[in-house]
């Protein structure tokens, strides 16, 4: 071998090398993508929460990102339809390799979950608070940034059992997954409780004709009726039925159904609707955190500084998780989606600026709720318990 063969072969080791560490640092360099339901019946939920997560990513890169890393972020819409969704999740898998992945609807999550586990390996939430995404043992790289649906009902009951031992209580779900998801989960809660479970109501999303069900909930004296699976409608309708036809019911719902919109939709009757949320208000400016919101909001997407949804809040509040696994992933040496779900499980105290009380992860869900009630004449639902923890 020449002294030039020999130099030429150590620069083309070298080169080889190189390129290796800039293939490792490319594959290393923070990426989240999103598929969110612009269109389609829950397209109110998208465009907020695609606006929270693109916000979120800004201002941690405006902080210095992770850990001196520029975060990427790339979005596609689902329109909340699970084919729509579960195309757009690998197309942007493909395109971007991610490490961390949303997608949009308790369907979808339950279509990818076995996929996530076994092939694609990324941090993965969605708008959903389904309970298989609460299981680390099975679905170690899925998580929720909040209460399950079942852990909703259980600070529900858990409050009624308080207000009104022995009370009879109705469940009035939607005929999907997600109206379904905490049911059975709900009726071993009320037997623990000594609660009475007298009804089951169980209508379409979009449903008008519901006075079978109120008439039914009429006639077995139902004290508390749980409303899951719905966002709106027919919620309006069957209090406005129930109270034609004489039934003093308290009606309670968990997240979706604790929203402004519907508070706008109640009128009058909004003083009589209580509901179990995941997060501080957008009018809840005491928070830092929520007051850093409005700012951002205000300064980038003045059109919509009057109001940013829960929904908003739920993607918000994802993402400010996934970045912090991040953070203690890129610590360990990488940000793989193993590292990343263990990093997730570790998280314990983690001060979200009072957007919730300080986060630790358990079972990779956060098992706190607030019960909040409707006010008709600011059309926003006020606190009437501190934080419930469930475990």
């Amino acid at each position: 071998m020449t002294k030039r063969t020999g130099i030429f072969l150590v620069c083309s080791l070298l080169a080889v090398g190189l390129l290796g560490i800039n293939t490792a640092m490319a594959q290393e360099e923070p990426t989240i993508c999103g598929v969110h339901p612009f269109t389609g019946r829950f397209a109110f939920a998208g465009i907020h929460g695609a606006d929270a997560m693109e916000d979120a990513v800004a201002m941690a890169n405006e902080e210095g990102g992770i850990n001196g890393k520029k975060i990427k972020y790339f979005w596609a819409d689902g329109k909340y339809e699970n084919d729509v969704g579960i195309a757009a999740f690998k197309r942007l898998y493909a395109q971007h390799k991610p490490q961390a992945m949303w997608g949009q609807s308790t369907g979808m999550t339950e279509a990818l979950g076995p996929e996530i586990k076994d092939r694609y390996k990324v941090l993965y939430s969605a708008y959903t608070f389904a309970e298989l995404a609460a299981d680390p043992a099975k679905n170690p790289y899925l998580f929720l940034p909040g209460p399950t649906y079942v852990e909703q009902f259980g600070v529900l009951l858990n409050y009624i059992a308080k207000q009104k031992p022995g009370a009879n209580i109705a469940f009035f779900y939607s005929d999907t997954e997600f109206g379904r998801e905490p049911i059975p989960a709900g009726r071993k809660m009320c037997k623990d409780l000594k609660l009475n479970l007298v009804a089951e109501e169980i209508s379409k999303v979009g449903g008008v004709d519901i006075s079978t069900q109120v008439l039914d909930m009429k006639k077995n004296k139902v004290d508390y009726c749980i409303f899951q699976g719905f966002v709106t409608t027919p919620i309006s309708a069957v209090m406005k039925q129930a109270k034609d036809y004489g039934l003093n019911c308290q009606f309670m719902g968990t997240f979706w159904s604790t929203e402004k919109h519907l508070l706008n939709e109640l009128g009058p009757l909004a003083d009589e609707y209580v509901g179990v949320t995941a997060y501080s208000y957008y009018y809840q400016d005491q928070y830092p955190m929520i007051k850093k919101i409005r700012a951002w909001t205000e300064k980038h997407h003045p059109k919509t500084a009057d109001y940013r949804s829960q929904a908003y809040m739920q993607v918000f509040m994802g993402t400010q998780l996934i970045l912090q696994a991040y953070r203690l992933a890129d610590k360990m040496g990488s940000i793989s989606g193993e590292n990343l779900a263990k990093a997730l499980q570790s998280i314990k105290d983690f001060d979200v600026g009072g957007l919730m009380p300080p986060v630790t992860m358990k079972n990779n869900s956060i098992p706190v709720g607030r019960i909040v009630r409707g006010n008709s004449k600011t059309s926003q639902f006020d606190p009437i318990t501190d934080w419930i923890w469930l475990k």
